[in-house]
């Protein structure tokens, strides 16, 4: 997503890479919790318009591995109970140059 790498649990992202920053989405309970801590942001792919279930954890979690996997893990337990993300109509080019809608591809 964003030209980075993520995880998607049922098609939901629930963690990811922007730039050198690493994200997770949170309930509303733990994105308070994250966002006391020093250097945590609510995330800003585009900048003056945040992403508020996606927090981006302190630098830190670079050299406190332990710390970015607790938070990774609370996202994924999270995110997992979210209803699954429908499947989009992909478009299909046709070897006659045009194209078609095929459903849950």
């Amino acid at each position: 997503m964003f030209g980075n790498i993520s995880a998607f649990a049922n098609g939901n992202m629930f963690a990811g890479l922007f730039g050198n920053d690493l994200f997770v989405r949170l309930s509303e309970e733990s994105r308070k919790e994250l966002l006391e801590k020093e250097g945590a942001s609510l995330l800003e792919r585009m900048k003056g318009r945040p992403m508020k279930e996606y927090v981006v954890i302190t630098k830190a979690w670079r050299k406190q591995h332990e710390t970015a996997r607790t938070w990774v893990i609370r996202s994924l337990d999270w995110t997992s109970k979210l209803p699954p993300k429908k499947k989009k109509e992909q478009p299909h080019r046709l070897s006659n140059g045009k194209t078609r809608l095929l459903s849950g591809r």
